[in-house]
């Protein structure tokens, strides 16, 4: 059975329609077949609301944005997960993206192993999905990641110099024969890979040498930086 649970119903003279203080729907549905509008053009944030059992979300104008927005909770503005401003522009603010950096020059770096690189700084980190060198996937998607990884004193009797971006399912590499017939005073390598990745899935940057002296030097210059794409 339908219950229709109304506040305070007065008739409208010029529009000869009905004008309602608070109507609540239960048990049933709503057929509208003509224009709805939300608001009376007066400057106040207007919002639909959907009560979920365990998660609420919205969809509403911030009036003193000018934005539409969409986000999770009751409250306008809380938790907005997209935002479509006045010039059709769209910003999601909590959507996967980062790029961090070292904070120190990385010196002197082991040979014939794996050295995770560093990355102490972030310039920023989106949904708070990088820490301790490593980006976490929060859900399943296609991913792009881009390495740029600047190197000082590169030994030339290397037999190879290669940096991997490893993730859980697949490594990626740029590798090289620094044979320059001299050290290499500054170098510049870069990875740039769209990945596949499941949720909780990792990524991180390794260095590895094989042979030669360990006098190679990552410094803070290098970047790493992903976004989710799909």
């Amino acid at each position: 059975m339908s219950t229709l649970t109304v506040g305070t119903i007065s008739e409208k003279v010029v529009d000869a329609g009905v004008a309602v203080d608070g109507v609540t729907l239960k048990d049933g549905g709503a057929t509208f077949t003509s224009d709805v509008t939300i608001g009376d053009a007066s400057a106040s944030d207007k919002k639909i609301l959907f009560d979920g059992n365990a998660v609420d979300y919205h969809i509403g104008l911030d009036d003193s944005a000018d934005s539409l927005i969409i986000g999770k909770g009751s409250a306008l503005g809380t938790t907005t997960s997209m935002a479509i401003d006045a010039n059709g522009i769209i910003t999601k603010p909590l959507q996967p993206a980062f790029l961090v950096n070292p904070t120190s020059d990385q010196t002197n770096i082991a040979i014939n192993t794996g050295v995770t690189v560093v990355f102490g700084t972030e310039r920023f980190d989106n949904n708070g999905d990088f820490a301790s060198n490593t980006f976490t996937a929060p859900v399943t998607g296609k991913y792009q990641f881009n390495v740029t990884a600047y190197l000082q004193q590169v030994d030339s009797a290397a037999v190879y110099i290669s940096f991997r971006l490893v993730t859980s399912n697949l490594s990626y590499q740029f590798v090289f024969d620094p044979d320059f017939g001299q050290d290499a005073q500054y170098w510049t390598t870069q990875i740039s890979q769209l990945v596949d990745m499941d949720a909780s899935d990792t990524a991180y940057v390794m260095f590895i040498q094989s042979g030669g002296s360990a006098t190679a030097d990552l410094v803070t210059v290098s970047y790493f930086s992903g976004y989710l794409v799909a």
